[in-house]
């Protein structure tokens, strides 16, 4: 657990291997994420706007998540220099907004499939592995369904060959044609965080 939703934000996090994962839970306990961070982003920027707590629950997805981390009050003082960081920052903020409204968008508008697909790409990408740890249960949450659309979702692309998914592992077999199998937003969003 990086930060409880409500809880305090003391530190910022600067993943260097794994995936954390952002989760808002709405009134009726529901889940869904609504970020993914990686080895391109960090955990607790929104510090630099004043906040103090987080909102969201946000955790390790996949291990191991090896992160630096910054105490808050050294990192606003940081990025308040107007050096490197804050550039570095800023321009994570802006993909973060990105992607935020990309992913909006997407899970109005794509199925399960390529929402599912798009969402092991990302994975992919962040662990840099083939073969990753990943439960129905997280990436039921992950995509905000039941965990029985994500039994169909991931059938679905196990029987076409790209992945195989089980006891709790996922293994990436054909990453083209997974690309190809994802929804646009996949490379919208890997666009966004791209360094310029």
């Amino acid at each position: 657990m990086v930060y409880r939703a409500g809880g305090p934000v003391g530190h910022v996090y600067f993943p260097r291997s794994g995936v954390l994962s952002a989760v808002l839970t709405m009134s009726d306990k529901t889940t869904a994420e609504v970020a993914v961070i990686g080895s391109e982003g960090m955990a607790g920027f929104s510090t630099v706007l004043g906040a103090v707590a987080s909102r969201e629950e946000v955790f390790c997805q996949v291990h191991p998540a090896d992160c630096r981390k910054m105490p808050v009050a050294e990192f606003v003082a940081e990025v308040a220099t107007c050096g490197r960081l804050r550039d570095v920052v800023h321009g994570y903020a802006r993909a973060v907004l990105d992607a935020s409204a990309q992913y909006t968008a997407c899970n109005c508008l794509h199925p399960i499939d390529g929402r599912c697909a798009r969402w092991l790409l990302q994975c992919h990408d962040r662990v840099g592995a083939d073969d990753f740890p990943l439960t129905h249960e997280f990436l039921a949450t992950m995509l905000g369904v039941r965990r029985a659309t994500v039994t169909e979702a991931a059938g679905s692309l196990q029987r076409s060959g790209l992945i195989t998914y089980r006891h709790g592992r996922v293994k990436v077999l054909a990453r083209g044609k997974l690309e190809k199998a994802a929804c646009e937003c996949y490379r919208v969003v890997r666009a966004a965080f791209e360094p310029t």
